[in-house]
């Protein structure tokens, strides 16, 4: 009877157990929604209507929907001291979308400006081992970690985005990357993935290489500096489709960026950025720099400034894009008398942004993120090069507000 007693009572006890853990797993995953739209309006009325500098506010004088986003996600505990486990998935519907598709998943849409697009599938793990932080590892389709922006609109401070973003760097990644924590202050990246914007099979990459990435993150000042700088490299042009390069396979893309984060006072975080790119298939080489400063004036007022400029000297990685499916194509290799691609110049371009960031106070829980961001902004050719207007003129104003709507269920 004792033994019968003893047994059930274990049985009762692990059951508990195993059932808290599972509640406590489950109340660990987070689901969210998002909304961004806005417009942008210049002093030109380019017949394209594309504003040229610019990729995800491209469209001239006219409301977009730039995201309508779901987000279901499980993070890993960052204090964690044995195994753990997440994960996340993502996916939006707007015209950002035209941009940022990973080759071979969606990016056969209709010809429409709003498209549906992942941004992230992907499995998470933390592993106590050969570091004092361990190793944490991300598996699947997930956005890079390179640079200051990103793609969910209420991770960055400007609603148009910087040239470096648009021009300098990858998008998203398909493949394998690892963070090992070495000590407090260093963290080691170490990947493999398929290349840029890229995923698996004949449809979804653009030649028959892999690729990798690499680099260092500091954590300095106890944390209120912070520097991460990651190179990835490898084969990106395309082999495939009518307009691919058999040499592509064997001719490098090499992408380097060092971001530097410091929070200078409680009130001011200045943000540092510098990028490198160059292409060996088409002997053309980027570099870009961008200096940002963030003031936040109370809790529901911020202001803030970007600077920057980028060297584009074989007027390869600056263009402007007019249909809403000519970036994806010229990335499958797949060009046609129905692309209409607008190069840039053999110049350098410069911008200076300044903007605002409004947060209303007193709202629901639910959407208490919500942010007003109204920006002016003005681009130049700094060598003696029209680019803008359809390669008419030297420079460009423009003038932006967009909302941004988190919701959290």
């Amino acid at each position: 009877m004792t033994a019968s007693l003893l047994r059930l009572t274990t049985a009762s006890v692990l059951a508990l157990m195993a059932g808290t853990a599972y509640a406590q797993e489950a109340s660990d995953i987070k689901f969210s929604g998002l909304l961004n739209a806005g417009i942008t309006a210049t002093n030109h009325s380019p017949e394209s209507n594309t504003n040229f500098g610019h990729l995800l506010t491209d469209k001239n004088d006219q409301v977009v929907l730039n995201q309508l986003m779901l987000t279901a996600q499980k993070d890993l505990d960052p204090k964690a001291t044995g195994y753990d486990w997440g994960f996340k998935a993502q996916g939006f519907y707007g015209s950002d979308a035209r941009y940022t598709h990973f080759i071979g998943i969606f990016d056969h849409n209709p010809d429409a400006r709003n498209q549906f697009d992942i941004t992230e599938a992907n499995l998470q793990g933390h592993m106590p081992h050969l570091f004092e932080g361990g190793v944490d590892a991300k598996l699947g389709l997930f956005t890079t970690p390179m640079g200051a922006e990103v793609i969910p609109a209420n991770g960055n401070t400007f609603y148009s985005h910087s040239y470096i973003f648009n021009f300098g760097l990858p998008y998203k990644h398909t493949g394998l990357l690892t963070t090992s924590h070495v000590s407090p202050m260093v963290d080691v990246y170490l990947g493999v993935d398929t290349g840029v914007n890229t995923t698996i099979g004949d449809r979804g990459d653009n030649n028959d290489r892999i690729s990798g990435m690499a680099g260092l993150g500091l954590n300095l000042l106890n944390g209120d500096l912070t520097l991460l700088g990651l190179a990835h490299f490898g084969p990106e042009d395309p082999s495939r489709g009518p307009n691919g390069s058999p040499n592509a396979n064997h001719t490098a893309r090499t992408i380097g960026d060092i971001t530097a984060i410091y929070k200078a006072t409680d009130q001011l975080t200045l943000t540092t950025e510098l990028n490198y790119i160059k292409d060996d298939l088409n002997h053309a080489q980027g570099y870009g720099v961008a200096q940002y400063g963030v003031y936040a004036v109370n809790e529901w007022l911020s202001l803030a400034a970007r600077g920057e400029v980028f060297w584009d000297p074989n007027h390869f990685f600056v263009a402007a894009f007019p249909g809403n499916r000519d970036f994806v194509n010229v990335e499958r290799g797949q060009l046609t008398e129905k692309n209409v691609i607008i190069p840039g110049t053999r110049a350098t371009y410069g911008a200076l942004t300044l903007g605002a960031t409004l947060k209303p106070q007193g709202l629901p829980a639910q959407v208490d993120g919500m942010m007003i961001r109204p920006e002016v902004r003005y681009d130049r050719t700094l060598t003696d090069t029209n680019a803008f207007n359809d390669l008419q003129n030297r420079d460009q104003w423009s003038f932006a507000v967009d909302l941004v709507l988190p919701v959290s269920f």
